[in-house]
């Protein structure tokens, strides 16, 4: 008889909107996962809480809107930094030729 765990290897239950799933995580970061699926369904109630809806998949569209809001303005503030990362480093590689030259 075969062995089928409820379980498997490499896999996590969690629970968003009081549905259970099975997750495999990509980066094998059970805790990571379990963090994520905790924020959905943080979002989802949040939402469910001041929704006039109560359809799930409603919820979890604008859930994940919210949180595609989210990824967004990080992405756009990473991107703001990196550039002005890169504007610091080109001043200091100019101060630095600066400073290399009044050496000779």
């Amino acid at each position: 008889m075969p062995n089928f765990e409820l379980n498997p290897p490499h896999t996590v239950k969690v629970e968003i909107f009081n549905q259970s799933y099975l997750i495999r995580p990509e980066d094998g970061d059970v805790t990571r996962t379990q963090s994520l699926a905790a924020k959905v369904d943080h979002h989802m109630r949040d939402i469910a809480y001041g929704a006039a809806t109560a359809d799930t998949l409603k919820i979890a569209i604008l859930a994940a809107l919210h949180i595609a809001d989210e990824l967004e303005r990080a992405n756009e503030r990473y991107e703001a930094l990196n550039r002005k990362l890169a504007e610091r480093s080109t001043e200091c590689a100019d101060v630095l030729d600066q400073v290399l030259k009044n050496q000779r």
